[in-house]
């Protein structure tokens, strides 16, 4: 675990001021808004347990959500929405909630790390880190904190939307999900982009 860390600490050898990770939840879903975190750790303090978001338990997630809120320098937290991914497609979506989340830090930190290999237009100097959120700290940090988020509000929408079963798939494209869309059809949170081979699904 402590690998992450010391791959941030290159960073801090290296002159960089303060280190922010990025990273996004739920591009895949056909449902909810897509989130972004970014998260700047204190130089040297080490968060037990922390690791990519996809490698924990949901509880082992909602835990560290709290370290890493009460542990970091700056953080924050953002989103874009299902009619934002309609109007400007996901990849583009997924870059206005990491801006965002970005533009909450308060203070401009002196190098960004973007999970993946595509990088959105950001104040600061910025690099990609492919699997970035198994390598650095503060991009696995943000990965938990727009995790965390995006299952919170989709058990929200679940509350709104019983019959969808947001609660268990999230809005990911499994087969329940898609049981409930050709069931009820199309909900006013579902993205409208991503479900155009409805009818083939519901021929099948």
């Amino acid at each position: 675990m402590n690998d992450l860390f010391g791959f941030d600490a290159a960073y801090y050898e290296n002159g960089v001021g303060l280190l922010c990770g990025v990273d996004e939840a739920g591009r895949g879903p056909l449902a909810g808004p897509v989130f972004a975190a970014a998260v700047i750790l204190p130089r040297g303090v080490v968060i037990d347990g922390l690791n990519d978001s996809k490698k924990l338990t949901e509880s082992k997630r909602e835990f560290l959500y709290d370290q890493i809120i009460n542990t970091a320098v700056a953080y924050g937290i953002a989103y874009a929405t299902e009619a934002e991914i309609d109007e400007y497609n996901i990849l583009q979506a997924t870059f206005l909630a990491m801006r965002r989340a970005v533009d909450q830090l308060g203070s401009l930190p002196g190098c960004i790390l973007v999970d993946g290999n595509r990088m959105p237009p950001l104040p600061s100097p910025a690099e990609c880190v492919v699997k970035g959120d198994a390598k650095s700290a503060c991009i696995a940090a943000a990965s938990i904190l727009a995790k965390v988020s995006r299952d919170r509000l989709l058990y929200e929408l679940d509350k709104q939307y019983p019959q969808y079963c947001f609660g268990q798939h999230k809005g990911y494209p499994t087969e329940l999900h898609y049981e409930m869309l050709i069931r009820y059809g199309v909900s006013p949170v579902h993205r409208k982009s991503f479900l155009k081979n409805l009818s083939e699904k519901s021929h099948a």
